[in-house]
């Protein structure tokens, strides 16, 4: 697909809640909106049951904030709607952020309490970037997580994301983006190809094979204009009758047929069979209709090559969010002094001060624990991987973090992450966190 810069950003300034811009302005008017702070994204605990989480939006996120600006249209909106004052107004129209931010790379495992983002600057730029980087990190690691869960149900057997019209058309972009750094080979999504140089897959759906007369003549007019390579449809009548015409249409060298509903497991079974039979041994089978992770799991024995998946996946397979939130821990005293803040509410609290986080390893490199010191780095006993890597320095978004680039950086972070933890990350069976979360106080 060609290259993500002719994509246009569009302004992500109002991005956000009213109650950001009313805290900006309270902050300038009691005069500690210029103190220094360090706000952080964690989650206090991962979906019921589930063993781990993938981090998944940090490059759209950092491509957001090198557009969130406020420009005359969002000012004169701004005013329009009497949401600020004018020195607010004034204070916006010179807006950049010019702080440093910090956070596990796209692709990385994450547990409770593991330091996701950390963003530090004055109050008031820090503030105010809240519910974009919370939409951004909750919906995109929520869907990284289900993809990663299925592809490893899934096993060396591809998956296709598919889930466009089930999603709004902007969260679909974003969804096959997640879905392809959580382990999927391919998505249906042409947008997405275009702006991250994701590959792009599809052949015709039942609509194709219903505008013909007759099944066979719909099948010969997609071989002859997509090539014997391609998938066919077999289910819209009958599903036996469906393989044979297919056989009849592309020969030995058809690429695939494609069942989309039914018992899929033994229908998979007897399908491989009669393929074989027809002497169609290397002709694939996928597999559709409303898979998630413990339907692919079902269809582990089955016959079946790969596994097209929509609905499930862009709504989290049942975790639609993953319930990250942005936390003030660390800010300056009147004597320019840092202390830590934490909020003590209960069912709500979190831990203060500025953190780092390493990955505990064993002597053959399995994870063993998320350790996280605050205030300063944990004790690495040898060969423990540090977690936390700097994105933004000084406002200036560093390289290699987004676009194409940064999802394949990210495809390859998830490949290393999965196989650095325990194996009990692979079951689908509900659990505990796969490792424990342990803090370290700073020294005295």
């Amino acid at each position: 697909m060609s290259p993500h810069r002719t994509w246009q950003h569009p302004n992500s300034a109002l991005y956000t809640d009213h109650y950001e811009l009313t805290m900006l302005q309270a902050s300038l008017h009691s005069g500690a909106a210029h103190r220094k702070s360090v706000f952080e994204v964690f989650t206090r605990r991962l979906p019921e049951g589930r063993r781990y989480g993938i981090v998944a939006g940090t490059g759209r996120l950092l491509e957001g904030l090198r557009h969130f600006r406020f420009e005359q249209a969002q000012l004169d909106a701004l005013s329009a709607a009497g949401v600020v004052d004018d020195a607010t107004l004034g204070w916006l129209s010179d807006f950049r952020f010019t702080g440093n931010i910090w956070g596990y790379a796209e692709g990385e495992a994450y547990f409770p309490s593991s330091p996701i983002l950390i963003v530090e600057g004055s109050f008031a730029e820090a503030c105010i970037l809240e519910t974009y980087l919370l939409s951004v990190l909750n919906h995109d690691s929520a869907i990284a997580s289900a993809a990663s869960r299925m592809t490893g149900a899934a096993g060396t057997r591809p998956c296709i994301e598919m889930g466009s019209r089930r999603t709004q058309e902007e969260s679909a972009v974003a969804a096959a983006r997640a879905a392809i750094i959580g382990g999927f080979a391919s998505t249906s999504n042409l947008e997405a190809g275009r702006r991250y140089g994701i590959r792009t897959v599809g052949t015709a759906a039942h609509s194709f094979t219903l505008l013909h007369d007759s099944e066979p003549e719909a099948f010969a007019a997609q071989v002859a204009a997509l090539g014997k390579g391609t998938s066919l449809l077999v289910d819209t009548y009958d599903v036996e009758q469906g393989v044979r015409n297919a056989v009849a249409a592309g020969g030995p060298d058809l690429g695939a047929v494609r069942l989309d509903s039914g018992d899929l497991v033994e229908q998979a079974r007897w399908v491989r069979q009669l393929l074989d039979d027809l002497g169609n041994h290397q002709t694939r089978i996928v597999v559709t209709s409303d898979l998630d992770e413990y339907a692919i799991g079902l269809l582990a024995s089955a016959p079946v090559d790969s596994y097209g998946v929509g609905t499930s996946l862009v709504t989290g397979s049942g975790a639609p969010t993953a319930g990250m939130v942005y936390k003030l821990v660390s800010r300056t005293d009147d004597d320019g002094e840092f202390v830590s803040v934490a909020k003590a509410a209960k069912n709500k609290a979190s831990v203060g001060g500025r953190k780092y986080a390493l990955r505990r390893l064993n002597e053959s490199g399995t994870a063993v624990a998320e350790v996280i010191g605050i205030g300063s780095h944990p004790y690495d006993d040898g060969n423990d991987r540090p977690l936390l890597q700097q994105f933004v320095t000084d406002g200036e978004v560093l390289p290699g973090w987004t676009g194409p680039e940064g999802v394949q950086r990210a495809v390859e972070r998830h490949r290393e992450t999965m196989a650095e933890l325990p194996g009990s990350v692979m079951r689908l069976q509900r659990g505990e966190p796969a490792i424990p979360t342990e803090f370290e106080e700073e020294s005295e």
